[in-house]
């Protein structure tokens, strides 16, 4: 495509997707992200913890979906990690992946519910930041274009910016998942004195790009670093039309996999989904 007609099908792309707004759920979803139960497992090479009876207490206690992120370099998540939960699963699979070809086929192979484009380095501790669309655009467009063709929906994790969502209804990807984690940090009083002031500006950027991206036809996710505490905040923005939540998923890992070492991975989903249900 020529850069002169970029910017035209961008706008048809936005267009299109404004003339379908989805349905905004009565009560937001929590997918739960298991990966640091098999980060465990990998630590030692046990079989254990099983992760497919993780999933099981995720489903019983209520979790709403399962969150997987298969990193290029293994780290946590195996393989065959994904495709025995695909068997065993009662709830949607969300598989996030990085935007290669190596990816892209395992996905269209197995087959998740979603997927969530995210952005990989490899010296990361976890995924530190939005992707770049604007330099990333061709690679993310192809591997939107297989999921699509294989009936996989596809979610894009970036940050809460107007630009982010422009790109990502031009991309015509199902949905945005905003990249909470300075918020969450800045929540946690985690950026020094400034946190007070940078909470409360990162929550705006937030409440913006949920709304935008709702008006250009994008179902609105979120994830990273979310707590008990700092998740209610964000959970409580609805739509002023409908009065449900903007903001429809959220998909959380870290936390409740710390909290579950305290009292069971039952009891920390269930406080969870009480905590984004009931701001």
């Amino acid at each position: 495509m020529t850069k002169k007609g970029a910017p035209k099908k961008a706008a048809s792309a936005v267009k299109s997707n404004q003339a379908k707004l989805p349905e905004l759920p009565e009560l937001a979803r929590l997918g739960v992200n298991i990966d640091h139960l098999a980060t465990l497992r990998q630590l030692r090479g046990t079989p254990y913890p099983d992760l497919v009876q993780a999933v099981r207490v995720v489903e019983d206690a209520g979790g709403d979906q399962i969150t997987v992120h298969l990193r290029e370099d293994r780290r946590h998540i195996q393989d065959d990690d994904v495709r025995a939960i695909r068997k065993k699963i009662r709830v949607p699979l969300n598989l996030e992946m990085a935007a290669t070809p190596e990816m892209t086929r395992f996905a269209v192979q197995v087959k998740p519910d979603w997927i969530c484009i995210v952005p990989e380095k490899r010296n990361e501790v976890t995924t530190e930041g939005g992707l770049d669309l604007k330099k990333g655009a061709s690679r993310v467009a192809a591997v939107i274009r297989a999921a699509k063709k294989a009936k996989i929906r596809v979610s894009l994790f970036v940050e809460p910016s107007e630009q982010a969502m422009l790109q990502s209804a031009a991309l015509e990807a199902d949905a945005v998942e905003l990249h909470t984690g300075r918020y969450c940090l800045a929540a946690q009083g985690s950026l020094g004195k400034k946190s007070k002031a940078l909470e409360r500006a990162e929550f705006m950027r937030i409440e913006r790009a949920a709304r935008l991206g709702r008006s250009l036809g994008l179902h609105v996710h979120a994830g990273h670093g979310f707590d008990l505490e700092n998740v209610r905040p964000v959970a409580a923005i609805v739509d002023p039309a409908t009065g449900r939540p903007l903001i429809a998923e959220f998909n959380i890992g870290h936390f409740l996999v710390c909290r579950a070492a305290l009292v069971g991975m039952e009891q920390a989903v269930r406080e969870m989904v009480a905590a984004i249900r009931a701001p």
